[in-house]
């Protein structure tokens, strides 16, 4: 995770060390070198996350790549959207993460909670599949990250019953996803309500830039609403599609994906094909991105 760019950049490292005062423990250490069943818990793995997301925010605007006119993040991404806009600092974000996934472990016991992604079907296919299976036990809309690919989550039973019913209407591939909890879904409610109280004892300032949250695809004015809506994300489907949507109507004509990986580049393509992505999380990416959109 960003060992290239850290071999360059000295201030991945610092950023990582950051973090690390904030979640306890040495995300560097276990980013590198594991080991990865460690890594592989949601309590560690989202501040790991959170650290290499934001190390990269900030070697971006350290190098002079563009300010942004508004920030999004799928899901943890939210939490380093709310850094990069300076409503929570580095080690604050980093100890809230962690309770986080301490929270949604504890909300789930292992082989509790199940997800599932839903490829090629509609919505509102998804949408009625999920209702017709709750019952004693739930399944419901995620996330939706684009059109045509959505993820399920709830418990395992209820997930796997919907899956079944999926495949049967038309969907093009239903796979179970690799996760140790069912984040986004009323299974989450407990988890989420205890996070608000931990979230009362942070020093939350006004952020820099306006955040469109996933809640709802739209952006909150002043702390209190931001801080509701990230509370409710939890138990609520992360609206990718809207989110995008937002920022495109808001004239937004690139967007820059942070931290390790390409995906969100992808299901951004297929949302609003006049936006222009790159991801900056390797390093001949980030400096290919550097060098266009400095002289766009």
């Amino acid at each position: 995770m960003l060992a290239e760019l850290a071999e360059l950049h000295a201030s991945i490292r610092h950023d990582f060390a950051e973090a690390s005062d904030g979640a306890g423990v040495d995300l560097w250490a276990l980013s590198q070198q594991g080991p990865e069943e460690q890594l592989n818990r949601t309590e560690y793995t989202q501040p790991a996350l959170l650290a290499a997301s934001v190390a990269v925010w900030r070697l971006w605007r350290a190098q002079g790549g563009a300010l942004p006119a508004a920030l999004a993040g799928h899901s943890l991404g939210e939490y380093t959207a709310l850094v990069a806009a300076e409503a929570l600092s580095l080690r604050e974000a980093a100890h809230l993460v962690r309770i986080r996934g301490q929270l949604m472990q504890a909300a789930a016991p292992a082989g509790s909670g199940a997800m599932a992604a839903v490829i090629g079907v509609d919505d509102d296919i998804v949408r009625g599949v999920c209702e017709e299976v709750s019952g004693r036990e739930v399944v419901v809309p995620a996330n939706f990250n684009s059109p045509g690919q959505i993820v399920i989550g709830g418990h395992a039973a209820a997930v796997d019953r919907a899956a079944e019913l999926l495949t049967e209407r038309g969907a093009r591939k239903v796979a179970r996803l690799a996760v140790s909890v069912p984040s986004h879904t009323p299974l989450m409610r407990d988890a989420a309500n205890r996070l608000a109280e931990t979230m009362q004892g942070l020093a939350w300032r006004e952020p820099t830039m306006p955040i469109v949250q996933n809640v709802d695809g739209d952006i909150h004015a002043g702390a209190d609403a931001v801080r509701d809506a990230l509370v409710r994300q939890l138990y609520l489907p992360v609206q990718w599609t809207a989110c995008v949507r937002t920022l495109a109507a808001r004239g937004i004509v690139r967007i820059a994906e942070c931290g390790p990986g390409k995906v969100l580049c992808g299901l951004n393509k297929r949302i609003e094909k006049s936006i222009e992505n790159r991801a900056l999380g390797a390093v001949g990416d980030f400096e290919a991105a550097l060098q266009a959109w400095s002289a766009a």
